[in-house]
């Protein structure tokens, strides 16, 4: 019998998740039935949506999350052996599925599907960051619910995470002006230098309204809200009328107990007539292969940088998952295993 390791969440955390928060286990793998396969992961993500989304579940158990894995063996002929398939397994190493009796994930997305036949210059990693669900969130977060028009000012924040930095380079490349808000230095001047941001401006760092004021003097059209809480109320506050706001996550609040407070900002939806929608990427689940293969065109034409940490090994996702959350990089983080 074939022998696969996992993360097992133990308990529920308690403010940032921390590697005692899991615990690694060893499990003899069943023989295969009929419909079956035993995949091996190649490259694992951590995701903000992990923190938010395993309140849900019932400790001890397996941590939830996503990866990249090539099938080992195979008893449905729809993943031969050798196939790379997108999973969302959770941390396992090395595990059974079945493709055909797996349930939707908890953004109604199929558990388990064939990789996207992007081109074999691009690292597989890439299904988990740009050309994954961090990408697609971006694409149709801001090309359908902002609806950006050349020439107008688009702002993210979170900017220089594996999300938002995506906003803001699809946007560059819809012909808009584009402000990112991050925190430190190193990744205003990445968010600048390398990609192509026209502001880059810290909310660690003076006054949010004030900088706003000076880079946007003529206010802002479209707001993709990955953060939440009192910074996104002030950002608010400098959109134009008609302005558009994508609501994507609340990060702000994630790693609290108590849900932030912020500025109320129904005033401002009224007077300034703001459209504001949230979303979730699974939404456009059957448009998501063409949006992937637009967005690797775009990044072997260098339009589109794709910038990864990469972590190696499979003991290494814990600790993965609390850089995430303390900041620590710029762009997308996986785990190679």
């Amino acid at each position: 019998m074939v022998k696969g390791r996992k993360w097992i969440l133990k308990t529920h955390f308690q403010g940032c998740p921390k590697e005692s928060d899991f615990e690694l286990v060893e499990e003899l793998l069943p023989p295969l039935e009929d419909g079956e396969i035993l995949f091996k992961s190649e490259f694992i993500s951590v995701d903000p949506y992990q923190r938010l989304f395993s309140t849900h579940l019932r400790p001890p158990t397996t941590m939830i999350g996503s990866q990249v894995a090539k099938v080992l063996e195979s008893r449905d002929p729809q993943f031969p052996v050798g196939s790379r398939i997108v999973l969302y397994a959770g941390w396992v190493e090395t595990g059974v599925t079945n493709p055909s009796k797996s349930s939707e994930d908890m953004f109604g997305l199929n558990q388990v599907v064939l990789a996207p036949p992007i081109s074999a210059e691009l690292s597989p990693s890439i299904l988990l960051g740009v050309c994954g669900m961090p990408g697609v969130t971006a694409y149709f977060g801001l090309l359908e619910r902002c609806g950006p028009r050349k020439g107008e000012t688009v702002l993210v924040n979170s900017a220089a995470g594996a999300v938002g930095n995506v906003v803001g380079q699809i946007a560059k490349i819809k012909g808009c002006q584009v402000i990112g808000v991050a925190g430190s230095g190193s990744k205003l001047e990445w968010l600048r230098n390398e990609l192509g941001f026209d502001h880059a401006i810290s909310y660690k760092e003076g006054s949010l309204h004030q900088q706003l004021a000076e880079v946007a003097p003529e206010g802002i059209d479209c707001f993709f809200d990955n953060v939440g809480g009192q910074d996104s109320s002030t950002i608010l506050c400098h959109m134009n009328s008609g302005g558009r706001i994508a609501v994507c996550g609340s990060i702000a609040g994630y790693n609290l107990s108590r849900v932030p407070m912020a500025e109320a900002v129904q005033k401002m939806m009224v007077f300034k007539e703001l459209e504001m929608r949230g979303f979730q990427a699974s939404t456009f689940s059957d448009q998501w292969n063409g949006a992937i293969m637009e967005m690797a065109q775009w990044v072997q034409e260098g339009k589109l940088k794709a910038k990864e940490v990469v972590l190696n090994g499979f003991e290494k996702v814990p600790q993965a998952l609390r850089e995430l959350f303390e900041g620590k990089h710029m762009g997308k983080i996986v785990v190679k295993i």
